[in-house]
C-alpha cells in the first residue's frame, strides 16, 4: 500500500496454498482455477475474482517477492511510507517461523531487508540510518515485542498529523543480521496458541517497522566525499556539507486470521482473543475499502478510529 497519489493506494496479491497432507491423503480436489496471465481466480464454476497479482501453490518465495513486493521499495527511498500486509497462515510474512527456517524459505520481510541494505550500499549521495520497532496488538493492548517490560504504550497524533506510539522502543540497525536478530527476538515472545484449526495460531496482530532516514548531500557542495562502512551504511568523510532530510517508514503487518467460533471451537481466553481479532480485521477492512474508493479518498471520511 503506497502513500503516493500517483499510484493505486492499495494493491492485492493472492497466493493459493498447496494441499495439506491430510487433504492429499483423502485425495481431495481443488475447487480453485488459477489464471496468472489475467490475475484471476475462479472459485467453482461461476465466481471470478480479479487481483493485482495471482500466484499458484508452486510459486517460489523469490518469484513472489520480486513480482509483488520489491517494486514498492523504491518508494521508501523517495520518502513515501509503504505498508505491506500479510494475511494467511502463522508466520506468512517471514515465510515460516524465522527461528527455524533457512534462507531459501525466507519470506517477504527478510528479503525486503536485504534489498534495503543492498540499496544503501550502492547509495553514495547521502547518509542513511535505519532503525526498527516491533509491536504486537493483543486484544486491546499494544505490546513492545523488543522491550516486554510492563509499560503503557499510547497511540497519539503528533503535530504533523502522523500517528505515533508513545513509549515504543526503536533500535538502530547497522546490518541485515541486526534486523533478523530483532525479528527473532520479537517473534519469540509473540502471543501464539493452539486451536482446533492450527497448532500454532497467531493470537495477535504484529507490526514490524523499519524507519529509514536519509540526509542528502547538497549537490552544489564541494565536500561530498563519502565512504561505505563495513556494515553497508554510507557515511561522510567530512561534515562541512549542507544536508536535506528525508524519512519514510516501511511497515510489515502480520495479521491474525479471521476465526469462526463454530470451526475453532474456542472457549474462554481463546474465545475472547477471537472476538478482538475479528473486530480488528473488520475495522481494517473498512479502512482499506475507504482508501480504495477514489471518492472517499479525496474528501470522504477514512475510518482510522
Amino acid at each position: 500500500m503506497l502513500a503516493n497519489e500517483s499510484e493505486f493506494r492499495v494493491k492485492v496479491a493472492v497466493r493459493v496454498r498447496p494441499f495439506l497432507q491430510r487433504e492429499k491423503s483423502h485425495e481431495q480436489k481443488s475447487c480453485i482455477a488459477i489464471h496468472p496471465q489475467t490475475n484471476q481466480i475462479v472459485l467453482g464454476d461461476r465466481r471470478t475474482f480479479k487481483y493485482d497479482f495471482v500466484f499458484g501453490p508452486k510459486t517460489l518465495q523469490e518469484e513472489l517477492y520480486r513480482t509483488s513486493v520489491e517494486p514498492m521499495l523504491n518508494n521508501v527511498f523517495d520518502g513515501y511510507n509503504v505498508t505491506i500486509f500479510a494475511y494467511g497462515k502463522t508466520y506468512t510474512m517471514t515465510g515460516g517461523n524465522i527461528l527455524s527456517i533457512g534462507e531459501k524459505d525466507y519470506g517477504i520481510v527478510p528479503r525486503a531487508v536485504k534489498t534495503i541494505f543492498d540499496t544503501v550500499q550502492n547509495r553514495h549521495d547521502c547518509r542513511i540510518t535505519i532503525s526498527a520497532s516491533y509491536l504486537e496488538i493483543y486484544k486491546d493492548d499494544i505490546i513492545d515485542l523488543l522491550d516486554v517490560n510492563d509499560k503503557d504504550l499510547d497511540v497519539r497524533d503528533d503535530a504533523a498529523g502522523n500517528t505515533v506510539v508513545i513509549g515504543a522502543s526503536e533500535h538502530t540497525c547497522h546490518s541485515i543480521d541486526d534486523v533478523v536478530s530483532l525479528l527473532k527476538k520479537g517473534s519469540n515472545v509473540r502471543h501464539t496458541g493452539a486451536t482446533q484449526m492450527n497448532d500454532e495460531s497467531s493470537r495477535s496482530h504484529a507490526i514490524f517497522t523499519l524507519y529509514i532516514e536519509q540526509r542528502l548531500h547538497d549537490k552544489n557542495s564541494h565536500a561530498n566525499t563519502v565512504q561505505a562502512s563495513f556494515d553497508g551504511l554510507v557515511k561522510p568523510l567530512e561534515s562541512t556539507f549542507d544536508e536535506s532530510y528525508l524519512s519514510a517508514k516501511l511497515h510489515f503487518v502480520d495479521l491474525a486470521g479471521s476465526e469462526r467460533v463454530a470451526r475453532t471451537q474456542n472457549t474462554g481466553e481463546r474465545f475472547q482473543e477471537s472476538i478482538r481479532i475479528n473486530s480488528g480485521l473488520l475495522a481494517l477492512g473498512n479502512v482499506v475499502s475507504a482508501l480504495s474508493d477514489p471518492k472517499k479518498r479525496t474528501g470522504g471520511h477514512i475510518p482510522y478510529r
